[in-house]
């Protein structure tokens, strides 16, 4: 318990002091950094592996750097020991002037002595690193696009080898950037292109790059043109709203969403004879969407999807039936979409979607603490599209009281506000949490506790029978009235 206080007051420390953490190159040495960036369209994966060597003993605090321009892409990041899965603590400490980096602090679970090595996976998730080029294209023209990134793999440690893998979905790619004037770190070759991998380095020596000299004088900006056959796709806005019934015993979940299609924009004019001959002949433009798959929960029915216009007949759901709690069952329904229209670069569809699902499936009550537990998820997952901004409410019951939350992540913004709908009398809790730039790894659920005295769920029979009541009373009265003219 004392050494873990200890840790938390290194961190501490180390917070106060992080302009200089650049600087603390006795504590770690990277025998080895390799990064393997993965292409795709909307979302960039990279996974960077340092192979860390200790120069002393009780070492337990290690320093990632990321640069400004990739901090601003970065919209996940996770630390891990190699072959574990469990994340370990992650501070982030922002930006420091003296270093022109972006600081974390990882903590190791336990403390090295000198020459202890360790092997520290660090996961990141880009966002809009990538932008078609050429920027317009024909309708029935291929796609290409560009990433840009920076060739050395800051870390305020020396380094003896690095090597920065970057894999494209296809072969095909048309360029890619030679670095010049590295003569420094590697008499090879500074690039190699084997099939659909590039390979930058080795270099070797590399010292403390984690400064403003480094920088200046030795990172070079690499950029690689590549082919990519699959929508690039955005969602520009998410509005999830999650009601919990008690009465139905349903959970209805509904998203409104405005997708964009974020590949080259269409030159020319749209025919639709043309796209019906790709289609006909199999040969469609990879920028042209014209289906969405997506997987939603198990054991929801009543499946509705509609836009501007009405309904959408154009869709095949396939239910799966529910899992029963505590199962890991990976069993999903499965909804394909059509647009009403093909989506082409640059256009824009917003639809609405929706279901129900039995509460049961979510929640309960809790006997221990006298509360009910319902978990709500944070979002379905587009394919390989990124949320720009979400927000998701949750609609209690009317009369709920004692609302906690608990979500898999932080958000942006949250408050609790009152609904007021059909039938209520003072209307219902609802949690609003706001978010940017989620990825296909922010998944999880949003926790909800509260309670529902029992005099809450005679409320809305009441308030019923009192209209009815009402109602029939009016009629009574009326018809008792004689509103005729008499001479």
């Amino acid at each position: 318990m004392a050494g873990r206080w200890r840790s938390r007051l290194t961190l501490l420390f180390v917070g106060l002091l992080s302009p200089l953490i650049a600087s603390a190159e006795h504590s770690f040495e990277n025998t080895a950094i390799v990064r393997t960036v993965e292409l795709a369209g909307s979302l960039v994966h990279v996974t960077t592996t340092y192979a860390v060597k200790a120069l002393e003993d009780d070492s337990s605090i290690y320093t990632i750097a990321l640069g400004e321009d990739e901090q601003k892409k970065t919209s996940w990041i996770q630390a891990r020991l190699k072959g574990q899965s469990v994340p370990l603590e992650l501070e982030n400490f922002g930006f420091s002037p003296r270093t022109g980096a972006h600081l974390y602090a990882v903590e190791f679970p336990q403390t090295l002595k000198a020459n202890a090595s360790a092997n520290l996976i660090i996961e990141t998730v880009q966002t809009h690193a990538t932008y078609p080029w050429p920027q317009e294209a024909f309708q029935k023209d291929g796609q290409s696009l560009k990433y840009e990134a920076d060739l050395f793999v800051l870390s305020p440690y020396p380094t003896v080898v690095q090597r920065t893998k970057i894999r494209s979905s296809s072969p095909q790619i048309h360029s890619y950037t030679t670095p010049e004037d590295i003569e420094a770190f590697t008499l090879e070759s500074p690039v190699t292109k084997s099939g659909s991998t590039l390979t930058y380095g080795p270099y070797n020596n590399i010292p403390t790059s984690s400064t403003e000299d480094f920088v200046k004088t030795n990172q070079k900006r690499i950029a690689v043109h590549y082919t990519y056959e699959a929508p690039v796709l955005e969602v520009t806005k998410l509005e999830r709203a999650a009601e919990i019934s008690h009465w139905g015993a349903n959970l209805n979940i509904q998203d409104n969403i405005w997708l964009r299609n974020a590949g080259p924009r269409l030159k020319g004019h749209f025919s639709r004879l043309e796209f019906q001959t790709q289609n006909y002949f199999g040969r469609s433009a990879p920028h042209t969407l014209t289906s969405i798959s997506l997987a939603l929960p198990p054991g929801i029915h009543d499946v509705y999807f509609y836009d501007l216009n009405g309904n959408v007949s154009t869709s095949r759901f396939r239910p799966a039936p529910s899992v029963p709690k505590g199962s890991q069952s990976n069993q999903h329904s499965i909804l394909e979409m059509r647009p009403r229209y093909p989506m082409l670069g640059g256009w824009n569809y917003s639809f609405t979607l929706g279901w129900d699902s039995p509460l049961e499936d979510y929640g309960g009550w809790q006997k221990e603490s006298g509360k009910y537990l319902v978990g709500i998820p944070v979002q379905t997952l587009m394919p390989s599209a990124v949320v720009d901004e979400a927000e998701i409410k949750i609609i209690l019951p009317e009369g709920a009281t004692d609302v906690a939350f608990h979500p898999p992540f932080p958000a942006v913004m949250n408050s609790i506000s009152n609904h007021i709908t059909y039938l209520d009398t003072m209307g219902r809790p609802t949690i609003k949490l706001q978010y940017k730039q989620l990825t296909d790894r922010h998944v999880g659920t949003i926790y909800v506790e509260y309670r529902v005295p029992f005099s809450a769920h005679l409320k809305k029979p009441l308030a019923v029978s009192a209209a009815f009541m009402s109602l029939f009373a009016l009629a009574f009265a009326w018809k008792r009235v004689d509103t005729r003219i008499h001479k």
